[in-house]
């Protein structure tokens, strides 16, 4: 049995994570929406299995051809079907084999978009590793990882490649949902609510300031300024985005806390090969009213350090209006509508386009060792978009 990681690997540091391509605005929204739903019919994901292709399982070396020879049509794939579900490779059932994978695709590998705010652990635990763990931890296996897609703040890769190492006992599946459907199944009054109002994030909250209520209260408020103004600056000083920081209540226990707010974003973009309009809105993994929803099923999150509190989250309008639990019931039941779980095995990947296809993970029991890839594109791109881009779209 080959190692699963190779100790001898010195890593050179990838690039950053590439800006996120918000687009132009796009006008009536609904009309555009009801055009494509009378025209399109979206087939999600591809597959490929090995054993379907005449190759064996354990033959890598033929393995890693085929997946050279074949990489435009790959990665042709990834665009016109949202992700790619590769199974049956015994290539990818390590480190070394997986990241000759997507060499041979001509990925280009980036940074965590996470590198700016906190560290993801890598899987063979060296700086610069590009392959990251997936959400492994046993502290977080009750933890239904909600649908998202992977951005931070001003920073996006353009495509993700998830492997699993060891699959769990029971449950840990990958989930993949297409954002092209979730837009076109929304509800034309949510959608239009939405998008003129854009969103933002609550992308932390500090639950450490009860002790305010025991300072006399005529220099509370002061003292709340001078609080607010440091955190201000050393969170802006090490992030790459904007943040505005606001005081709240509730928090863990009714705290005091300071709220962290992203920067107002459109919930739908153009995407940038394609045009196709797709869902780029990461409510259903942000908004707290989701998550303490799913709290009734799967337990109670468990928050056991410092870190997993203040990295809470949760949605608003881009005005910083609340949304209506009725939009945000349906907006629910329009992702797990169209949510995909993707029972993976040594091995397996699921390739994927981060601004077509939103991931997620179901809890689990057991030991799970999964692992991403982050890519700030891929070699061919242009001659890609040129087949599949239309300036006649709707």
């Amino acid at each position: 049995t080959k190692p699963l990681i190779d100790d001898d690997v010195v890593h050179e540091p990838p690039p950053l994570a590439p800006l996120t391509i918000w687009g132009d605005d796009i006008e009536n929204i609904v009309d555009i929406q009801q055009k494509y739903k009378a025209t399109t019919k979206y087939t999600f994901p591809a597959t490929i299995e090995c054993g379907e292709l005449g190759i064996a399982s354990d033959d890598e070396d033929a393995q890693l051809a085929y997946i050279t020879e074949n990489a435009m049509a790959i990665k042709t794939k990834m665009q016109e079907n949202g992700a790619v579900v590769l199974r049956g490779f015994d290539l990818m059932k390590n480190q070394p084999g997986f990241q000759k994978f997507y060499s041979g695709l001509g990925m280009k590998v980036c940074l965590d978009p996470l590198h700016s705010v906190s560290a993801r652990p890598t899987v063979d635990g060296k700086a610069n590793s590009p392959v990251y763990e997936a959400v492994n931890k046993e502290s977080r296996k009750n933890f239904f990882i909600g649908m998202h897609n992977e951005f931070v703040g001003t920073r996006a890769p353009r495509a993700a490649a998830f492997v699993c190492f060891k699959a769990a006992e029971t449950g840990g599946e990958f989930l993949i949902a297409d954002g092209r459907q979730i837009f076109l199944d929304l509800n034309p009054d949510v959608l239009d609510r939405l998008y003129k109002r854009n969103i933002r994030y609550s992308v932390m909250e500090l639950p450490f300031f009860d002790f305010i209520d025991n300072v006399p209260e005529f220099a509370q408020e002061p003292l709340k300024g001078v609080i607010k103004g440091l955190a201000s600056a050393a969170i802006n000083a090490k992030v790459d985005f904007s943040v505005d920081l606001r005081w709240g209540e509730g928090g863990y226990d009714g705290a005091r806390m300071l709220q962290a707010r992203a920067p107002s974003q459109p919930p739908i973009v153009r995407h940038p090969v394609t045009g196709e309009p797709t869902w780029f809105c990461n409510v259903h993994s942000h908004s707290s009213q989701l998550r303490k929803d799913r709290e009734e099923i799967y337990g109670a999150e468990r928050f056991e350090d410092g870190a997993s509190q203040i990295n809470k989250s949760d949605m608003f309008y881009g005005d910083d209006g609340s949304i209506d639990d009725a939009d945000l019931r349906h907006m629910d039941e329009v992702t797990m509508k169209n949510v995909q779980f993707i029972k993976m095995s040594e091995g397996d990947v699921v390739l994927l386009d981060n601004y077509k296809c939103l991931h997620g993970r179901n809890v689990f029991d057991g030991t799970r060792k999964h692992g991403v890839a982050w890519f700030e594109g891929w070699e061919g791109e242009e001659e890609i978009k040129s087949s599949l881009y239309s300036e006649a779209l709707p």
